[in-house]
């Protein structure tokens, strides 16, 4: 995963990753993606609780299809393999991901690691995949996966 990254090209799916950013900058980066051409997915995380209230969250802003389990294995397909929406690549911009990361760091770890297998996934497919999770400095994580 990585932080600000000021070379980063959307159209390139070798720059496909997990990114933290300021929450001021999910609408640079929204208005980057349209650009390219990629689908702009918004997330709201905004008090936040847990994996229920964040798959509920997840349903709402993607287009899923009907049978989602709403588990994790069923958002890592659906991520992997984005049939739900007709894009090249996509892009989901998470806002207020440090209110899940301190109601639930360990869920929030789970979502980081679905949303890094899925830009590994879109890399070796050649799309374009991004995730762009608003979060302070001071709460970015320590480790890259």
């Amino acid at each position: 995963m990585n932080t600000h990254d000021a070379e980063l090209n959307l159209s390139r799916p070798a720059h496909s990753g997990v990114y933290f950013v300021d929450e001021d900058d999910l609408d640079s980066m929204a208005a980057a993606a349209v650009r390219e051409e990629l689908s702009v997915i918004r997330v709201d995380l905004a008090h936040c609780h847990g994996k229920a209230d964040l798959l509920r969250r997840m349903a709402t802003a993607l287009p899923l299809p009907a049978d989602f389990g709403h588990n994790w294995d069923a958002l890592a397909d659906c991520l992997r393999d984005p049939v739900w929406q007709n894009a090249w690549g996509h892009a989901l911009l998470f806002g207020h991901a440090a209110d899940l990361r301190r109601a639930d760091g360990l869920e929030f770890d789970i979502l980081l690691g679905i949303l890094d297998d899925a830009a590994t996934f879109a890399l070796e497919h050649e799309r374009p995949f991004f995730a762009f999770l608003a979060l302070p400095d001071t709460d970015h994580p320590d480790t890259q996966a």
